[in-house]
């Protein structure tokens, strides 16, 4: 919906994009999340949680506030429930923008970043600088970590590039859902065919996801890691159509109509995404290429009607099944996210600029001058990602939902210290812990106030002297 709200407002209607925002206000949980989708009524469907579902409203807000769009309507209270939720929740997503898969996804966390940004120059402009610099520094703490948690440093794809984005990378144990097999580094794709392999490493599948980051800002076009992780998408994920370069959602998708060109129905073989060459020349815009060709491509996988399916038939025609090669397959016909990414990439091409790029990421990721205002040395721990190590020279800061003081030591006990949290509204409380020079371990417990409850046990963080990358995949 608020890819939708985006376009009509790249096509200057403002007012329809704000009454879809009105909407969302008016469907947002009492947690400032969102169903992962619902009835009219706002009544949820199914369960899941997508993160970036969370942060795509703040920045539908952002845009239209920017823009002059909002009329009277008054949507701090929205986007700081919003922005609450994804500091209690991020980084790790329930689901990604494919809905089948949890861990650390490129493209959900592209989203998180704009939208606490988004959120922090909206709370500023509210007189809330306080909530602005955490939601600015908890951006930087997930950019920091970014290809940590989502990149390969021995990639199985292709031979010539050991270092690329992945799909996503599955949360470890003790990590917010978790599965069975954590540990492993592997992930489970749905809708595999009878018999097939459906557990794979998280380093054997790919995506073009990774292009979000790009898309908002928070990686310039021409990053090297972008450059070398589109070398791997094209030599997995390409298909030549006759109507030009078409691309796949990831590797061994199961998703689309079945090999023999029958109906999916729970399994099948993951066809070319139209939106998918929208996407791509987004990017190729950003990096100063022309992308008149890729428009075009994009317009001729239209149907006869000028609808723009889900996917299109990327093998030899099949007349007994009336599929044509590059031509709308059995997938939905019209994918209204593809019908607004066209008219966003339409937009973009006039402007010469991609449209969706939020400026203020851009800035602070993409330029060296706001790359000095990030806060690094700082490391998170919550229920949702219980860290066991930080970096020696980093403060811990520690997030949870009800005001809590922290009992700490970093000698072993022979010295003990306190810290009180503060308050930070829909956020919850943090309380930031700076172990001395030289410690080895810290060691702490918390004691909710409210209740005089304690959390029952000690955490222990050891403190590395060099940095520790998440595990090799």
């Amino acid at each position: 919906m608020v890819q939708t709200a985006t376009a009509l407002l790249a096509c200057g209607r403002a007012e329809t994009a704000r009454r879809a925002l009105v909407y969302l206000a008016c469907t947002q949980q009492v947690d400032g999340g969102f169903a992962q989708n619902f009835w009219i009524d706002g009544t949820p469907y199914w369960s899941g949680k997508q993160l970036d579902e969370v942060a795509f409203p703040v920045i539908l807000a952002w845009r239209l506030w920017k823009a002059g769009g909002l009329g009277e309507l008054h949507m701090f209270p929205f986007v700081e429930r919003a922005a609450g939720f994804l500091v209690r929740h991020a980084p790790i997503t329930h689901q990604e923008r494919w809905e089948e898969n949890a861990g650390y996804s490129p493209s959900t966390l592209a989203a998180v970043i704009g939208g606490l940004i988004c959120a922090a120059e909206i709370a500023r402009a509210h007189e809330s600088d306080e909530l602005g610099e955490f939601l600015e520094e908890f951006a930087d703490w997930i950019e920091g970590h970014l290809e940590d948690w989502t990149v390969t440093n021995n990639g199985v794809l292709d031979k010539d590039v050991k270092r690329h984005y992945m799909r996503i990378r599955p949360p470890e144990c003790g990590e917010a859902y978790a599965h069975e097999s954590c540990g492993k580094e592997t992930i489970h794709l749905q809708n595999r065919p009878p018999g097939t392999r459906t557990e794979f490493e998280a380093r054997e599948i790919i995506d073009a996801g990774f292009l979000e980051l790009v898309r908002y800002g928070v990686r310039r076009a021409d990053d090297p890691l972008i450059a070398d992780s589109l070398k791997v998408v094209d030599a997995v994920l390409q298909r030549e159509l006759p109507q030009g370069p078409g691309w796949l959602r990831y590797n061994f998708d199961g998703y689309g109509q079945r090999p023999d060109g029958g109906p999916y129905e729970g399994w099948g073989q993951g066809r070319v995404w139209p939106m998918l060459t929208g996407e791509r020349a987004h990017r190729e815009l950003a990096a100063g290429n022309d992308i008149s060709a890729l428009i075009k491509t994009y317009e001729q996988f239209a149907s006869c009607g000028q609808l723009l399916p889900e996917q299109v038939w990327d093998e030899d025609d099949r007349p007994e099944r009336s599929l044509k090669k590059g031509k709308p397959a059995g997938s939905a016909v019209p994918l209204v996210w593809a019908h607004a990414e066209y008219l966003k990439l339409l937009r973009s091409a006039v402007d010469g600029k991609v449209f969706d790029r939020i400026d203020p990421v851009f800035d602070r990721y993409c330029e060296q001058e706001g790359r000095k205002k990030c806060r690094r040395g700082v490391e998170i721990y919550s229920h949702m990602r219980p860290i066991q190590r930080m970096d020696a020279g980093s403060t811990l800061r520690i997030l949870d939902e009800g005001l809590f003081e922290v009992t700490w030591s970093d000698d072993g006990w022979k010295t003990v210290n306190r810290t009180m949290s503060r308050g930070l509204g829909s956020a919850g409380f943090s309380a930031d812990v700076r172990p001395a020079d030289g410690s080895t371990e810290l060691e702490w417990t918390m004691r909710w106030t409210e209740s005089d409850t304690w959390l029952g046990y000690n955490v222990k963080v050891k403190i590395v002297s060099e940095k520790v990358e998440a595990p090799s995949t």
